[in-house]
């Protein structure tokens, strides 16, 4: 609700034959989750939280899916480190590399002088 207090499910029914039950009934922490985070959640949780197959399913790079999952931990309500720190995001930067290297967008030569400017920068930091 807008004062933002927990809510009591009090009444559920079918849809299909109208039964209903009434009682008060607990929400679960991802009835928190908008639908577009709750099927994020369905699909993470279907790929047995293998980022690397969720990034060929959704077509996204590495980072946009690592930055969706820190969205649903926030808005579960548990902290994420909103700023990862410089190892973090030299992984997703060569994730992203590889991911545009399998899927052909780059040469492995391209590849491989993007993976040393990134150790070299990970080396400075």
């Amino acid at each position: 609700p807008a004062c933002q207090n927990e809510v009591i499910v009090t009444r559920i029914r079918c849809t299909r034959c109208e039964c209903e039950v009434i009682g008060e009934f607990q929400p679960t922490i991802f009835n928190r989750l908008s639908p577009e985070n709750l099927t994020f959640v369905e699909t993470f949780v279907r790929l047995r939280g293998n980022v690397k197959e969720m990034t060929r399913e959704l077509r996204v790079p590495y980072s946009t899916i690592r930055n969706h999952l820190d969205d649903v931990i926030a808005e579960l309500g548990f902290a994420t480190g909103t700023h990862p720190e410089v190892e973090d995001l030299s992984v997703a930067s060569q994730q992203e590399v590889l991911d545009r290297l399998e899927s052909g967008e780059i040469s492995v030569e391209d590849a491989a002088e993007e993976l040393k400017r990134i150790n070299k920068e990970r080396s400075i930091s």
